[in-house]
């Protein structure tokens, strides 16, 4: 019996040495878990009011908020501009290399710039060319003119600028054939007033030919800027037929 008893009782003191350490060892967890959870609330309590001071700091200086628009005063036209600088060497030297040589007489008080077409013309090899009436009237019921399929052709057309620079300026073609669409854009570039015209000539083309691609086409011309503005915009119709007609002038 008193070995019986011994060990039961060095069995019980083991149990309970071992319940004890899984106590302080739970004790321990939980502690550890309230710890990180108190730093971690901490840490976001900061963060919310790092956040609300820099919204304050925001608020309160003036530098950080967004400025009004600025006040650049009323726009000056290029010959204002031209006379402003004109006692100022270096500058008039770079706004020449710029601009180039800019024909005061051209220049008048408005600000946006006045493209004119005087001459609208299609160029075709041993034919006279054919010069498009300006200011042009659409007429959709008559061919404005006729190409012989398989000519080789230019269109060539001259300008002039006045009281501002025009820049960007680029021709756009469209042609429609039952329903088929070909787009032509050429970037002609900037220009600066003058009195005598540009000339300018596109590359050269060649017409389609064949029986389908005879018959009457659809087409708009433009000549636009950089800023969307259009100086020319003509909706016609024309034709390429197998041959020149007799009375092309």
């Amino acid at each position: 019996m008193p070995a019986a008893v011994g060990i039961f009782s060095a069995s019980k003191q083991d149990g309970l040495k071992k319940n004890g350490r899984n106590n302080n060892e739970e004790a321990r967890e939980e502690k550890k878990k309230n710890n990180k959870k108190f730093v971690d609330d901490n840490e976001a309590k900061n963060n919310n009011v790092d956040d609300e001071n820099e919204v304050d700091e925001e608020d309160d200086n003036p530098k950080l908020k967004p400025e009004k628009e600025l006040d650049l005063g009323p726009p000056l036209s290029l010959k204002e501009q031209l006379e402003k600088d004109k006692d100022d060497e270096s500058l008039r030297r770079w706004k020449e290399q710029l601009l180039g040589s800019v024909d005061m007489s051209a220049l008048g008080e408005m600000e946006a710039a006045e493209v004119k077409i005087e001459r609208l013309s299609i160029v075709c090899r041993g034919r006279p060319d054919i010069v498009l009436p300006i200011p042009f009237v659409s007429n959709p019921k008559s061919s404005l003119f006729i190409l012989k399929e398989g000519s080789r052709y230019r269109l060539k057309f001259s300008f002039t600028v006045s009281h501002n620079v025009v820049s960007g300026l680029n021709y756009t073609n469209t042609v429609w054939k039952t329903g088929v669409k070909e787009k032509t854009k050429v970037m002609l570039g900037t220009f600066s007033p003058r009195k005598d015209p540009y000339t300018y000539e596109l590359e050269e083309e060649t017409t389609p030919s064949g029986l389908f691609a005879r018959g009457s086409y659809s087409a708009t011309t433009k000549l636009v800027d950089d800023d969307g503005k259009a100086y020319l915009a003509m909706n016609y119709h024309f034709e390429i037929k197998k041959n020149w007609p007799s009375n092309n002038s």
